[in-house]
C-alpha cells in the first residue's frame, strides 16, 4: 500500500514540473501573465494575426523608412535620415516593435541608411540586407563596422533572390543585377547609388506592392528589360520621394498599380514629389498618399482584399 501511495505521490510531483515548465521553455513564448503584464504598458508586439499582413510606410520626414509586419517576422525596409531618428525611434514604438528580424537597405544615402545607428543600439536586428557595393560613406562604413562587431550578418541582394517574410508572403529582387553588383564590388568603380537600389515587390496571395528604393528611370529601364511581365503590383512605393526622373510612365504601364505611395517631407528643399510624376499619376488616375500631407501611411490585407489607411487626410 505504501508502494502504491509513493508512485501515485512520485507521479504527482512528475505532472507538477511537467505544468510549471511548459510556459517557460526555450521558444515557447510569454506567459498569460507576462502577456497581461505588457499589454497593460503598452510594450506588447503588435504582430499582426495568421493570414493578414501590416505595412506602414513611416512618416519620418524626407527619408524612407517602411515597416513590414507579418504574423511570423518584423521587417524594416530603410531607416530614414540622421536627422530624423527621433522620428523613426516615435514611430517603431508606436508600432511597439522591439525586434526586427530583416532590415533591408536600399542604397547607401543618409536618407535611407541614417537611422541604423539607432537601430543597432535601441533594438535587437536579427539581419541585414543591402546591395553588396561598396560605399565609402562614413554611415555606411559605421554600421557595416557596428554589424560585425555584433555579429550580424549582412547579405547582398541581386535581381532573381526571394527573401521569405513568414506567413506565405515573400519579396521578389528584380534591382540590382548580379553583374552589377560583381562590378560595384571592385574598388575605384564609378557608383550611381540611386540606380542601384534594391527594387522589388513584396507578394501575398492577390496583393502585391511595388517597392523601388530611389531607382530613377535608368533602373527602371533596367528591369522593364528583364521582368516586364512580372512588375504588375496593387501599390506602388513611388521612387525617389515622387521625384520627375523616377516613375516614368513606361515603367508606370507595366506596374499597373492602384495606388501610388510617396515618403517625403514637408516643404522639403527639393520640392519633392515634382509636378511632372504627380502628373503622370494623375493621369492613370491613380490614389495618391504622401506622408508629408497624410502622416504615416498603413496599408492592411488579408491576402484578398487590401486597405491603405492614411493616419491623416485622404487620397488625392
Amino acid at each position: 500500500m505504501r508502494k502504491r501511495i509513493g508512485i501515485f505521490l512520485g507521479l504527482l510531483l512528475l505532472a507538477a514540473a511537467f505544468l510549471s515548465g511548459c510556459g517557460n521553455t526555450p521558444g515557447s513564448g510569454p506567459s498569460a501573465a507576462q502577456q497581461s503584464a505588457s499589454a497593460a504598458d503598452g510594450s506588447a508586439s503588435s504582430m499582426p494575426e495568421p493570414g493578414h499582413l501590416d505595412l506602414r510606410m513611416l512618416n519620418v520626414g524626407q527619408g524612407d523608412a517602411i515597416l513590414i509586419q507579418t504574423s511570423e517576422q518584423t521587417v524594416l525596409i530603410d531607416t530614414s535620415d540622421v536627422d530624423e531618428r527621433e522620428k523613426l525611434r516615435s514611430e517603431l514604438q508606436k508600432a511597439r516593435v522591439r525586434k526586427i528580424d530583416k532590415v533591408i537597405l536600399t542604397h547607401p544615402h543618409a536618407d535611407h541608411i541614417g537611422g541604423m545607428e539607432l537601430l543597432l543600439k535601441e533594438f535587437q536586428v536579427g539581419e541585414v540586407y543591402d546591395n553588396g557595393m561598396l560605399s565609402t560613406s562614413k554611415l555606411y562604413i559605421g554600421y557595416r563596422k557596428a554589424l560585425k562587431a555584433k555579429g550580424i550578418p549582412c547579405h547582398a541582394l541581386k535581381a532573381g533572390d526571394v527573401l521569405d517574410f513568414g506567413d506565405h508572403i515573400s519579396f521578389q529582387v528584380f534591382a540590382p543585377s548580379a553583374e552589377q553588383v560583381q562590378k560595384g564590388s571592385k574598388k575605384g568603380y564609378k557608383h550611381d547609388p540611386n540606380n542601384e537600389s534594391v527594387t522589388g515587390k513584396l507578394v501575398f496571395g492577390t496583393f502585391s506592392m511595388m517597392f523601388t528604393g530611389d531607382a530613377e528611370n535608368k533602373e527602371e529601364e533596367s528591369m522593364l528589360a528583364r521582368y516586364q511581365k512580372d512588375l504588375k503590383a496593387s501599390v506602388l512605393k513611388a521612387g525617389h520621394h515622387g521625384s520627375k526622373t523616377s516613375s516614368s510612365n513606361v515603367f508606370l504601364r507595366a506596374v499597373q498599380p492602384e495606388a501610388v505611395l510617396i515618403s517625403c517631407g514637408a516643404g522639403n528643399d527639393y520640392g519633392h514629389p515634382h509636378k511632372e510624376a504627380m502628373k503622370r499619376f494623375r493621369a492613370l488616375k491613380l490614389k495618391i498618399f504622401e506622408t508629408d500631407k497624410n502622416g504615416t501611411i498603413r496599408i492592411t490585407s488579408d491576402g484578398q482584399s487590401y486597405q491603405i489607411q492614411p493616419e491623416e487626410g485622404g487620397a488625392q
